[in-house]
């Protein structure tokens, strides 16, 4: 029996996945975490963990800064465990690291158990999803295509940092045509700040990780 560190801001998701580990008896010990240094607090109190992350609804500001943190844990097990992970997202990060387990949300019970099971005893689990990606074999991405090609583009821009000024510069765009697209982009893909715009652009594909830096 292990330790399991839920970093997963959903109430549903985290009372189903400690459910699961009681009834198959595979934690003696649950913590939810809402945030990064909690996370990290956990990490240095219970290094060997298994980590059961959203990384979509979590605040690591870039995928490098998560690669970061599971590496300082070299002990502990990670589980991926998200309504949506981009082709660019999951291959940079299986590229860093190929202990990385993956499963998705909308994956039946069986795979999402036995994603938790080989935690325990320290082995990887790739859903069909991920095993689908890493062979070239990618179905269509699940995120919804709600934006306009010129929204995806100021997305794009907003994600590698650029303020309204500089993209209405670079554009050739009023900075109220600039700001009436950030307002709509946020409101079609119902996020309330630019960190949250930024996951949703690298879970959608929207900006390629070869240019994003943090």
């Amino acid at each position: 029996m292990k330790t399991f560190i839920l970093a997963d801001n959903q109430y549903v998701t985290r009372e189903g996945i400690a459910a699961a580990l009681h009834r198959e008896k595979l934690a003696d010990k649950i913590i939810a975490v809402g945030k990064l240094k909690e996370l990290q607090k956990e990490l240095g109190e219970y290094p060997d963990a298994v980590v059961v992350l959203d990384y979509s609804l979590f605040d690591f500001s870039s995928q490098q800064q998560m690669l970061a943190v599971r590496a300082k844990a070299r002990d502990s097990r990670w589980i991926l465990f998200s309504n949506e992970l981009s082709e660019r997202f999951l291959r940079y990060v299986l590229l860093q690291d190929d202990t990385l387990s993956i499963v998705m949300k909308h994956d039946d019970g069986e795979e999402i158990l036995a994603a938790l099971q080989n935690a325990v005893y320290h082995e990887t689990y790739i859903c069909d999803y991920a095993a689908h990606v890493l062979k070239d074999r990618v179905p269509p991405p699940s995120v919804p295509d709600v934006l306009t090609p010129s929204e995806k583009s100021i997305l794009h821009e907003i994600a590698l940092g650029k303020t309204t000024k500089e993209i209405a510069w670079e554009k050739h765009l009023s900075f109220h045509t600039v700001n009436s697209h950030r307002k709509n982009i946020f409101r079609k893909i119902e996020v309330n700040s630019i960190q949250e715009a930024i996951r949703y652009a690298i879970c959608s594909g929207i900006i390629d990780m070869s240019d994003y830096y943090i």
